[in-house]
């Protein structure tokens, strides 16, 4: 069996893969998404990439838990219990499993994401 080796994550050199926000998770606006993928583990229950996304928001409910460092950009992640966080460039932070709310770009945002799905 051939050991795993560390991977250096590329920069994205491809338009990568665009995408709307489904119409009814839509609060507002009509936000074009943008998605590159660098990683995924044999389970592909870990993985990482870049997301971007136009101004708009819309209604999230996570199952996974996700780590994000915002590269550029300001959105603002409200719970259902109303408590609100705005990130903006150069922040990282966590979403837990579990959450539930709405994420609101403000202006342009783009993150590097961390994602780990739970066992099945």
């Amino acid at each position: 069996m051939k050991t795993p080796m560390a991977q250096k994550l590329a920069p994205p050199s491809d338009p990568g893969e665009e995408y709307f926000v489904s119409p009814e998770k839509l609060v507002s606006g009509n936000p074009r998404q943008t998605l590159w993928m660098q990683y995924s583990d044999p389970s592909g229950k870990f993985f990482t990439g870049i997301w971007r996304s136009e101004p708009g928001e819309w209604r999230v409910s996570y199952t996974e838990e996700e780590y994000c460092q915002m590269i550029e950009g300001v959105s603002r992640i409200t719970g259902a219990d109303g408590q609100t966080i705005t990130v903006r460039a150069g922040d990282s932070f966590v979403i837990p499993s579990g959450f539930v709310g709405t994420w609101e770009v403000i202006d342009r945002t783009t993150k590097r994401f961390v994602i780990c799905e739970p066992p099945t």
